[in-house]
């Protein structure tokens, strides 16, 4: 069965942004939490940990419907409540765009990341809407 259309491209952007986040942290991160007091840098760890569980989040969603189109699960068991999006009281939590004091590179993955996994959650809900 074919992939719908916002699947390829979704997919592709969220591996190329777990990736770019991987490298970040594991490279960038704690170099630039040195620099900074510790309270700074306690802010950038969980400012980095938000990125990570919407990314988690995001291609776990992805995962479930790349399993409803190559017909293992159905739709309806697809979108039961274990089976969606969660975590949106961290993953919604958009209070890193005020602080200034938080690095370029990790600005920026929090920003793209929050788009992923906002429009992420609009197609779960346009889904969720034809269901019923």
């Amino acid at each position: 069965m074919q992939q719908p259309a916002f699947f390829g491209g979704t997919y592709d952007e969220a591996m190329t942004l777990m990736v770019e986040a991987r490298n970040y942290m594991s490279y960038v991160e704690e170099r630039e939490r040195r620099k900074v007091e510790a309270i700074a840098g306690l802010r950038m760890s969980c400012e980095a940990m938000r990125v990570t569980s919407r990314l988690t989040q995001v291609m776990a969603w992805l995962m479930m419907q790349r399993a409803v189109h190559e017909g293992e699960i159905d739709s309806t068991a697809a979108l039961a409540e274990p089976n969606r999006l969660s975590g949106f009281e961290v993953c919604l939590d958009h209070s890193f765009g005020a602080d200034e004091n938080l690095p370029t590179g990790l600005r920026s993955l929090l920003e793209r990341s929050l788009r992923l996994y906002q429009r992420i959650a609009r197609l779960e809900n346009q889904m969720l809407q034809r269901l019923n």
